[in-house]
């Protein structure tokens, strides 16, 4: 069986000439770092589930990346994360929204999936259960970085939000880049899984919930067809329901991995507006990593010895 993990850390107006060689050096590195703690799980043996996870977890930790400590503020600023888990062997399912303070909630995701009953806890209840199963909370400061500080700055007196930028100048403010990470893995036993994990939109109000937790929309995997993680206007995405549907092309129409997601992608969300992209992979280690837009933070690594990280088209 083909191993596979692929990774993802946010898709849109990504350009060259807006990224210093330090700055991509930066991205790349901690896309590398992600695809290595997944790609250790399953040379282990281990299953796509834990791979996921493990990798998540990484891009949580890296303050470059819109998820877990390298949230964006909202309108309120503070910092309301969203996540998702699916394991393909089963369709156990487990997500959470609007979380606070909580270090990786790719892990609280987990554990809803694991030792609840429930697919979705949010808010206040979801905080709870994390205390409950002993995850590890930080304070206010350990979500700070200076760059998503002054991307809220520029804006918090507006009405508008942000999806996210390349850059810290005004004028690029508005460019989108649509921050989110995820991960999709394939282990030696055929078993697929997917995970999800985002800050959300700069300035965003009124607890606004996008496609991430959303099962289907954001996140799917299901070892008869795909296993699915999305990055894009979320709003679009929840629309389209976009991760399930590349699943029905494949289960329905018994079209392959790639074919599915290009329909998708590049055509059914582009034919609504919808900017972004998604990873997926298969039961049998086939990968795609698509996007409509100039950019996606991406990288796949498998037990072919293919690996690759890319940031642009």
């Amino acid at each position: 069986m083909k191993l596979t993990i692929a990774v993802h850390g946010g898709a849109g107006t990504i350009l060259k000439q807006d990224m210093t060689p330090e700055l991509e050096q930066s991205y790349k590195q901690g896309l590398r770092e992600a695809l290595l703690a997944g790609y250790a799980v399953l040379e282990k043996n281990g299953f796509a589930m834990d791979a996921v996870i493990a990798a998540s977890v990484v891009l949580e930790d890296n303050i470059l990346f819109n998820a877990g400590r390298g949230s964006v503020f909202t309108k309120r600023g503070s910092h309301e994360m969203d996540a998702s888990i699916m394991n393909g062997i089963n369709l156990s399912a487990g997500a959470v929204c609007g979380v606070h303070n909580v270090r990786n909630p790719i892990k609280l995701a987990a554990a809803v999936m694991q030792h609840s009953d429930h697919v979705i806890l949010s808010g206040d209840g979801a905080e709870e259960f994390a205390r409950k199963e002993n995850l590890q909370f930080e304070q206010d400061e350990y979500f700070f970085s200076e760059f998503r500080y002054d991307q809220w700055k520029a804006i918090r007196d507006t009405d508008e939000y942000a999806l996210d930028h390349s850059g810290i100048e005004t004028d690029k403010l508005f460019e989108n880049k649509f921050g989110t990470i995820g991960a999709v893995a394939c282990d030696m036993y055929g078993n697929i899984a997917a995970a999800t994990s985002t800050g959300g939109m700069t300035n965003k109000n009124y607890g606004r919930i996008g496609d991430t937790p959303l099962i289907g929309c954001g996140t799917y995997a299901n070892n008869k067809t795909c296993a699915i993680s999305c990055t894009g206007h979320g709003e679009l995405f929840i629309k389209a329901v976009a991760a399930y549907d590349v699943s029905c092309l494949m289960e329905y129409a018994h079209m392959n991995l790639h074919d599915s997601m290009n329909k998708v992608v590049n055509e059914k969300l582009v034919a609504i507006n919808g900017e972004g992209g998604m990873i997926g992979v298969d039961a049998q280690g086939n990968f795609a990593l698509l996007f409509n837009c100039d950019g996606m933070y991406r990288g796949v690594k498998t037990s072919e010895g293919f690996e690759e990280v890319k940031i642009y088209r």
